[in-house]
């Protein structure tokens, strides 16, 4: 049964959607009621109605998650945008490594989707460090709102398919070969990461600032107001001299404490904090400070619950 997405459920999506997830579906209604029709119809329910009269009443939150996972959308690859690992590796971290003179590193990879970004960023970090990497603490997360995609990144097992761009040299270190057609990362390299589910339109809470947040590909889902506002809660828990990268597709505010490096590359700087900011960015802190805690270990923790729900650790 193929059934039809009516005017009323569309918008009914739509709104759920923004005010939740911050996601915009305002011109995908044919994207919807492809991705969500024969499910609908497999679990026993004869229209949208009765769908989401069920799903956005769900006290356990189970089939919202559900629901976001079939309406998000995760094409990635390893090496995507390479030019962010080159200045990764010739300018980021030649920084941090002169910078943090306590050996520890704290970064985030809001969207991590199946995995590739953060393992590529978790190589290239490898690569520069080579066997010094044992002298530093590393604190690493990796987050995506949807669960499926969480759970194949956690596994790190790809199609040799997916490997052909990357370098041999990568594949024989930080791969292992589980049949002629997959490849597994390497569990002392797997397990560095820690794959989290988050909720980008959540409060972001950290004991200690990052000095490298990466969110590309994702907020060009996102309406310009509620982009902006994202930033700025990035900004917030950037730690001073550290970096954000975005996709080369997504725009940011001129009005952003962040300086513009180059192109989907910003940076936190001392001069920015005397920056003036637009007050519909969404801000609700003086420039300058944020929900960072002043002390604490070399772990991290974000928090949820800015959308009525009750905050919870990581």
């Amino acid at each position: 049964m193929n059934l039809k997405l009516t005017q009323q459920d569309f918008e009914r999506l739509v709104t759920f959607m923004k005010k939740n997830y911050g996601i915009n579906l305002e011109k995908k209604s044919v994207l919807i009621e492809g991705r969500l029709s024969n499910m609908i119809a497999k679990r026993g329910f004869t229209s949208f109605k009765d769908y989401l009269d069920f799903a956005l009443s769900d006290k356990t939150g189970n089939e919202t998650i559900q629901l976001v996972n079939k309406l998000t959308t995760n094409h990635t690859f390893f090496l995507r945008e390479p030019e962010h690992f080159t200045f990764l590796k010739n300018t980021i971290l030649p920084y941090i490594e002169k910078a943090n003179a306590d050996h520890s590193m704290n970064l985030w990879c809001a969207a991590s989707s199946k995995g590739h970004e953060p393992y590529t960023i978790l190589f290239t970090i490898l690569d520069y460090f080579g066997p010094n990497i044992s002298k530093w603490r590393i604190n690493y997360i990796a987050t995506d709102i949807d669960t499926e995609v969480l759970n194949f990144a956690r596994a790190g097992v790809y199609p040799a398919t997916e490997l052909k761009d990357v370098p041999q040299g990568w594949i024989t270190k930080y791969f292992r070969k589980v049949d002629d057609a997959n490849f597994a990362v390497r569990d002392n390299y797997r397990m560095m990461i820690q794959f989290k589910q988050f909720n980008l339109m959540d409060k972001i809470v950290t004991q200690r600032p990052y000095d490298f947040i990466s969110c590309r590909n994702v907020m060009i889902y996102f309406d310009m107001e509620t982009k902006n506002a994202l930033v700025e809660r990035f900004y917030d828990v950037t730690k001073e001299g550290g970096y954000l990268f975005t996709g080369h597709s997504e725009s940011v505010s001129r009005n952003t404490r962040y300086t513009y490096i180059q192109p989907a590359v910003y940076r936190r700087q001392s001069a920015d904090k005397s920056k003036t900011t637009d007050p519909k960015l969404g801000l609700t802190r003086p420039i300058g400070t944020g929900t960072i805690g002043t002390t604490g270990t070399a772990g991290s923790k974000l928090t949820t619950g800015s959308n009525g729900t009750t905050p919870r650790k990581f």
